[in-house]
């Protein structure tokens, strides 16, 4: 990782509160990190790492086995331009969103079945096929246009201006979905990148859920 990289992924999680205790559990995000206070569906949530030593990765994510196509392993990079994210990045993220930034959404491109078994907190779901248009080969399955404009302008913050999309005041995305054999939210990355969605504002958490649980996060369901 150059200077550069390093100092961003400083400045996001930089000047999160560390509580009194968080040396205490010894169970620690980062050694001066003990958990981030995050928004979900608006009610306030602790992100942190669980103190049961006998805690395991849940059995949805232990498969190792996954056909492919279509769940194959994914690239580091998922288009040019997009910058690739890990845990402490989407944190600091969330973070920004709590303290009332409306420029940024972290986004679940799961299916609700998924969803149902526990999201990162503070994510907002939209399924990947609700944005998806192209995924021949793969799930085979069309976004209609009609909800994909909706999602474009009332949730990401795009317009439609005589036929052409303007993203300059749209947001920016943190999109994951089960893991680095999740075609998901790279499909969905790739899409919005074809439709003109400026790449600096596309981060790709890779890792998903399943890298997620695998260091104890907290999750939280529907």
């Amino acid at each position: 990782m150059n200077i550069s990289k390093m100092s961003t992924a400083f400045a996001l999680v930089g000047g999160l509160a560390v509580s009194a205790s968080a040396f205490a559990s010894g169970i620690n995000i980062t050694p001066s990190l003990k958990a981030v206070d995050v928004l979900h569906g608006g009610k306030p949530v602790t992100i942190e790492r669980t103190s049961d030593k006998n805690a395991t990765i849940p059995l949805a994510y232990a498969k190792v086995s996954r056909a492919c196509p279509p769940f194959c392993v994914q690239p580091m990079t998922v288009a040019s331009g997009v910058d690739t994210v890990g845990e402490l990045e989407v944190l600091g993220y969330l973070k920004r969103i709590s303290n009332g930034d409306r420029s940024v959404m972290v986004v679940d491109s799961r299916e609700s079945a998924w969803v149902n078994r526990g999201t990162i907190p503070g994510a907002v779901n939209t399924p990947w096929n609700m944005i998806n248009v192209d995924v021949a080969g793969t799930f085979e399955v069309e976004a209609e246009a009609e909800g994909l404009h909706d999602i474009l302008i009332n949730k990401f913050g795009a317009k439609l201006d005589n036929g052409h999309w303007d993203f300059r005041n749209a947001k920016t995305l943190v999109l994951f979905c089960n893991g680095i054999w999740c075609p998901q939210s790279s499909i969905n990355i790739k899409t919005l990148v074809k439709m003109g969605y400026p790449a600096y504002k596309l981060k790709w958490y890779r890792g998903g859920v399943q890298s997620w649980v695998s260091v104890g996060l907290t999750t939280v369901k529907p």
